[in-house]
């Protein structure tokens, strides 16, 4: 028996674990992904490996072929909100807002309409509500329990539901204009925001229950994909990622746009820097969101949701069929596009996975001259490679998923 175990092996002394003579122990270089299904569709990582655990990584974030910065270039500044929708496709709404600011910045359009920022407010929030919905349903799916994700994706097709009877589409919006947005909320939309979060409170309840306790999630998700609080500053994350790491930062309250800074909601943090606590944050993050929106939906006043400038307001339509003056201004903006006076501007607002960011350069024409997106998931993705060295090939799955990476904001 000894001899055909040496014969099998390759080894000398079978019995001595240390005696590896005649065995292939060589590091081994494997893919994972793109078609690996935790890796988000585009993302291959080239990973150096001694048997299971990573030694040396490489990510390559593919290439979705879309190009946000460059097509900005060629559009007007109202063309580019069907772009940014395809950023963070999951919280689109965001991104309408954020590029949405930036231009208004350079316009000089500082004071909007009390109810326009109450609706932008409400928009953002419920995309920020679907992103974390998503990114801890999925991640718990990957880990095995799908029950939470069937749980927690239903919830986010309510809300969708809701956004698409707003803005006539279920994912990319393009809801939101220079100056305002498209049209004024539908008549029962305050009055659904709530039934929606009533009903949303029970189902999170159920998920919690189901993944909270049990101990292989658990196992999964703490102590792994540790990162620093001075790691994660030095890094530049933001976002979810950051709080964990206990950094007390959010867009919303340290440099408060529209009206957050009369809105009341906790920053949670965590303390470890973990998967665990990415998505404890996630989830009190939704908790934080919800408590905007009952104000909002308590608050929000009647009034226009334009401004009333007409560099960047449409005349109405009778204007337009009726008045010659009406008619040119219409052509022009469609045509040419809003003209914005040459400078640069950057705005930022607090994206689903952190800061968002837009710097724009307007050379006085109706389209920019340079536009550059600072987009958190292509930050975040940075870190990966720091998070699964030494750690096991299993622990890529939940360190991956908890970044919450989407692939439009990574095409550079």
């Amino acid at each position: 028996m000894s001899e055909l175990k040496t014969l099998i092996l390759g080894r000398k002394n079978v019995d001595d674990p240390d005696d590896t003579d005649g065995m292939p122990n060589d590091l081994m270089t494997v893919n994972m992904g793109p078609s690996h299904p935790a890796m988000h569709g585009t993302i291959r990582i080239e990973l150096t490996v001694d048997g299971e655990r990573v030694v040396e990584s490489d990510i390559n974030p593919g290439y979705l072929h879309r190009g946000f910065e460059k097509e900005s270039e060629h559009a007007t500044y109202t063309q580019v909100f069907p772009y940014a929708d395809r950023l963070n496709y999951v919280s689109p709404m965001i991104n309408n807002v954020g590029w949405a600011l930036a231009v208004e910045k350079l316009m000089g359009i500082t004071e909007l309409p009390p109810r326009l920022q109450y609706v932008r407010v409400m928009i953002s929030e419920l995309s920020r509500i679907t992103d974390h919905l998503t990114c801890v349903g999925a991640s718990a799916m990957e880990l095995g329990a799908f029950a939470p994700f069937l749980f927690l994706v239903k919830v986010r097709e309510w809300i969708y539901e809701l956004l698409e009877e707003l803005s006539g589409a279920r994912l990319t919006h393009s809801y939101v204009r220079v100056g305002g947005v498209a049209r004024d909320l539908t008549p029962d939309f305050c009055d659904r925001v709530t039934s929606i979060l009533d009903r949303m409170e029970g189902v999170l309840d159920e998920a919690k229950g189901l993944l909270n306790g049990n101990k292989i999630f658990y196992d999964r998700m703490s102590g792994v994909g540790v990162f620093s609080k001075e790691d994660a500053i030095s890094y530049g994350l933001g976002g979810p990622c950051l709080r964990a790491c206990g950094v007390d930062y959010d867009v919303r309250k340290d440099h408060p746009y529209l009206n957050y800074d009369q809105l009341e909601f906790d920053v949670p943090v965590g303390t470890s820097g973990d998967c665990l606590d990415r998505y404890l944050v996630r989830l009190e993050e939704i908790r934080q969101s919800t408590r905007i929106l009952r104000q909002c939906v308590a608050q929000i006043p009647e009034g226009p949701v334009m401004v009333d400038d007409p560099r960047c307001v449409m005349p109405d339509k009778s204007e337009t069929y009726n008045t010659i003056e009406g008619m040119i201004r219409h052509f022009k903006h469609i045509v040419d596009g809003i003209r914005v006076e040459p400078g640069e501007a950057y705005t930022f607002v607090e994206g689903g996975n952190g800061e968002l960011g837009f710097f724009i350069v307007a050379d006085g024409t109706g389209r920019p001259w340079k536009a550059y997106c600072r987009s958190p998931s292509f930050i975040n993705l940075q870190t990966v490679s720091k998070t699964i060295s030494g750690r096991l090939i299993s622990d890529i799955v939940p360190i991956f998923g908890m970044i919450n990476m989407i692939g439009g904001e990574c095409d550079k």
